[in-house]
């Protein structure tokens, strides 16, 4: 494969990025998605593109991207995907029905005092949140992973002139982010038709939740593997 073939396939591998999925899953969950997605869509921009950029550019004799590759070992996917397929078998199982049963009397125990359940992190970063926080949180978990790295690394190969390498970045952070992109755009294209689906979605995880759990884990536990084991071998 050539150098700017295997751009595009890095940047296909990049957009298989389990934190966006499980952060885009999160998002349409959340009332006003189409604002909480744009905001994390232009904060995620704001860190792939003038990383690569900078990578590209200003780095391009350095050893930074073996050098990042082995600070952002592919080792740390693996692990991570095996604890999400741990996850899967617990509740797949049925495991977990202790830890829920003691959760739900700390739950009805602070109802009876007059208390209330504090949100997870996330959801109260983009539950609770605006735009400006999504963006935050955009910035923040879109930082260069190993696919990403690679990608940047056969760009530079490519010894291409500023103005293509820049657009060829650029592209690939586009690519990145479809998982992003798709649902958003539909709210710009087809708004009404969107809002539908995504009222359906709302209501299949509701009735589906803990199924949905599964293969989610199971999903993102695969897909985390997988990026490592790319990332090992390239």
């Amino acid at each position: 494969m050539s150098d700017l073939g295997q751009v595009f396939f890095f940047a296909f591998l990049a957009m298989l990025n389990p934190t966006l999925l499980a952060a885009v899953t999160l998002m349409l969950l959340l009332p006003n998605p189409k604002r909480l997605m744009l905001g994390y869509l232009l904060g995620a921009y704001a860190t792939s593109v003038s990383t690569g950029l900078v990578i590209v550019f200003a780095l391009p004799d350095s050893s930074a991207t073996s050098t990042s590759r082995d600070t952002l070992s592919p080792a740390g996917d693996i692990v991570v995907g095996l604890l999400l397929l741990l996850v899967a078998f617990v509740l797949a199982t049925d495991r977990d029905r202790p830890v829920r049963e003691r959760k739900a009397r700390r739950k009805n125990e602070k109802q009876a005092d007059g208390g209330g359940e504090r949100e997870p992190l996330p959801m109260r970063m983009l539950g609770r949140g605006t735009p400006r926080i999504a963006f935050v949180v955009g910035l923040l978990l879109s930082f260069p992973g190993v696919s990403y790295l690679v990608g940047l690394g056969h760009i530079h190969k490519l010894d291409a002139a500023a103005v293509p390498t820049a657009l060829l970045v650029i592209a690939f952070c586009l690519i990145q982010q479809l998982l992003l992109e798709v649902p958003l755009a539909g709210y710009f294209v087809a708004p009404d038709e969107t809002a539908d689906r995504v009222r359906r979605f709302r209501a299949w995880f509701a009735r589906n939740g803990r199924r949905a759990g599964i293969i989610g884990a199971t999903v993102l536990g695969s897909l985390a593997i997988v990026r490592g084991i790319v990332g090992l071998v390239s």
